[in-house]
């Protein structure tokens, strides 16, 4: 069963052909990689898969009712305005405490609910977006460069706890990530991007 699929996917943006004919599908509970130097459309395709980039070619297939997480790679937090972890967790919708508390204990940041968004590490500020992501029992979690500006045991630590939310949820990950070597260890397929699927 395909949960999202991309068939013949081309984007044009500002005029330039940024992605060109990819076809790709994810099963449930499958970790799929998307590998691939910077400026090869990797951030592109997950935009183009939520909907967010109009496509200029090909098409995109749901499975009907699909839920979607997504976890982008990098947010801009004013600093100026304080904002609580819980409070940041009901942005747009309003989750409930349960399910708030629910979720931070997921990604092991249990009890953290009152700490401002502008305290938080490079590493708690992702699981933050991990926890917001699956507020809404996605089936597909999308994550664009999750580890990016962590540390070698920060980078496994969060490939682990991926591992550990697909296992508990039977969602289905696609990352976007250029670190070979640890991502060959947690997907169970991989896929060169470059534009095109190499």
């Amino acid at each position: 069963m395909t949960l999202i699929g991309a068939d013949g996917l081309t984007v044009h943006l500002a005029g330039q052909k940024v992605l060109e004919d990819v076809t790709l599908q994810l099963a449930p509970a499958e970790i799929v990689t998307i590998l691939g130097p910077n400026g090869s459309g990797k951030s592109t395709l997950l935009r183009a898969l939520l909907g967010i980039l109009p496509l200029s070619g090909g098409q995109i297939r749901r499975a009907p009712g699909l839920r979607i997480g997504y976890v982008p790679q990098r947010l801009a937090i004013d600093r100026t305005m304080p904002i609580t972890v819980r409070r940041f967790l009901s942005l747009p919708t309003r989750a409930s405490d349960t399910a708030a508390s629910r979720a931070l204990e997921r990604v092991g940041m249990a009890g953290q609910e009152t700490q401002q968004m502008t305290a938080l590490s490079g590493g708690q500020l992702q699981r933050v977006l991990l926890a917001r992501a699956l507020l809404g029992q996605p089936q597909v979690l999308m994550l664009d460069e999750p580890t990016q500006g962590l540390d070698q045991p920060g980078e496994a630590a969060f490939y682990r706890l991926i591992e550990a939310v697909r296992a508990e949820t039977g969602a289905a990950i696609l990352m976007v990530s250029h670190d070979l070597h640890v991502v060959m260890a947690a997907s169970d397929r991989v896929i060169c991007l470059n534009g095109h699927i190499c």
